[in-house]
């Protein structure tokens, strides 16, 4: 056993996981597993700079990861930052920040590096499933970015596209400094012609439409596998591995993208954070199931932030 510490700090929300990596079994057994929102791409879509505020949540977020890991006595640590800090130009502020505060220097990663550790996480633990057949299409529906890779035991192709819950709601829903509520048709519209392009562009690298099983990670997806659940909580086992049909999606994505703040905020998984992004986020989800003609999707709670704790195992 060999006990990890892995971060992953993306657009919207920055998560921790402390487990103990069993090489033979192929297991993460969790000790730790939090997801903190800090947004730290705002505005970074029109400033192409981090936000001194958005700094500020994000190290205060790493205090308290690095009195975690600590306390679980961590034996490697590795910190991932995907898009936000990639595309930043003051992302050297960010890095010293971490440094400062965890010991370790953030990775800015490419969108290859994070689709492998996104397909790793997802797909170690379902290899001898004859339920589900390959090649899997895993899809990490991010704040900036989302993630495309298909392959069987090992990545055959893998793009990152620049479209994301955030960065979608920043770009079309925002109006005077706040987001349209509820989103007006021509928003949406915008949207969606963002996303169907960010498709073209993945079909160039990525067989979308040879996959098999198209698996689902992060937040948006989680999200719209809870509503669908019809959970009152949060409750990560449930939703892991569950099996959301189309429909059930198309269903929620017609909801979410026609209710106001405050109904979303409403709903009892949604997370205060996400309520103002999950609109785009779902609209991300259902374009892809459009495209790659998915009857399903398989939602996976083990994601990029595994695949990190395997990189280090």
């Amino acid at each position: 056993m060999t006990r990890v510490a892995a971060i992953d700090c993306g657009t919207n929300s920055i998560r921790l996981l402390v487990a103990d990596a069993d090489p033979e079994t192929g297991e993460l057994v969790d000790l730790d597993r939090r997801m903190t929102i800090v947004r730290l791409g705002q505005g970074v879509d029109r400033t192409g700079r981090l936000a001194q505020e958005a700094l500020d949540r994000t190290f205060a977020a790493c205090r308290e990861y690095a009195a975690v890991i600590k306390e679980h006595g961590a034996e490697r640590i590795r910190f991932v930052a995907t898009s936000a800090s990639r595309d930043a130009e003051n992302r050297d502020d960010f890095v010293r920040g971490v440094l400062d505060i965890l010991g370790v220097e953030p990775e800015v990663i490419s969108g290859d590096q994070e689709a492998e550790f996104s397909f790793t996480g997802a797909t170690k633990e379902l290899t001898g499933r004859d339920d589900l057949a390959k090649p899997y299409l895993v899809v990490d529906i991010g704040g900036g970015s989302t993630e495309f890779v298909v392959g069987t035991d090992r990545v055959e192709a893998a793009r990152s596209v620049d479209v994301g819950c955030v960065r979608m709601t920043e770009r079309h829903l925002v109006r005077d400094g706040a987001v349209t509520d509820p989103p007006e048709p021509g928003q949406l519209d915008a949207i969606r012609a963002d996303i169907e392009t960010a498709l073209d562009l993945a079909e160039r690298t990525v067989p979308l439409k040879e996959a098999r099983t198209l698996v689902g990670l992060a937040g948006s997806v989680t999200t719209i596998a809870a509503i669908a659940l019809g959970l009152d909580t949060y409750d990560s086992q449930a939703i892991h591995h569950a099996r959301i049909p189309y429909d059930q999606v198309n269903a929620i994505v017609e909801r979410l993208t026609h209710a106001t703040h405050a109904e979303r905020a409403a709903i009892p998984v949604m997370h205060p954070g996400r309520a103002d992004v999950i609109a785009s986020g779902a609209l991300v989800l259902l374009a892809i199931m459009d495209r790659v003609g998915a009857r399903e999707v398989v939602v996976s709670e083990h994601d990029i932030l595994d695949g990190i704790g395997w990189s280090i195992a």
